[in-house]
């Protein structure tokens, strides 16, 4: 058994709960936190009296919801396949890219005696291809996080 403490009010409440729900029970202890501050300075004198209240704010709204008059959530927005596609292509010109600086690489290896310039060239190879990467990295979260 697992404890968590709900914030309600003025009040602390300590709640008994099953190993792995404490995070479900605070969400729960937030939306009746949230109800209860609704009544602003309609409250009562009594806890247990703002707390039914806050109850009741809830119950009408599950009733809403039973009945169909609850509001349709907004359907996700369907994926850009435009910007998919290019990030497809920026991503297999990172590895082609990739693939290039280390053939490099590679024959830098082979010829050591290449020279400080050729060291100097395979660095600069690396830190335009890293730029890019982070570059198309970026671009990948901001298209999830919209997606």
């Amino acid at each position: 058994m697992s404890t968590v403490t709900l914030t309600i009010g003025p009040k602390n409440y300590t709640i008994a709960c099953a190993q792995g729900e404490e995070a479900h029970i605070s969400a729960l202890g937030a939306i009746i936190a949230e109800k209860y501050a609704q009544l602003g300075a309609a409250r009562a004198p009594l806890e247990a009296q703002n707390l039914l209240f806050a109850a009741l704010f809830l119950a009408d709204e599950l009733a809403e919801v039973r009945k169909g008059n609850a509001p349709t959530p907004a359907p996700a927005p369907a994926p850009d396949q435009q910007a998919i596609d290019a990030l497809r292509a920026a991503i297999a010109q990172l590895e082609d890219d990739l693939a290039a600086a280390r053939a490099a690489a590679d024959a830098a290896d082979a010829d050591l005696s290449g020279g400080p310039d050729a060291s100097d060239a395979l660095a600069q190879q690396l830190e335009a291809l890293a730029t890019r990467a982070e570059a198309t990295a970026s671009t990948l979260e901001a298209a999830a996080a919209s997606a």
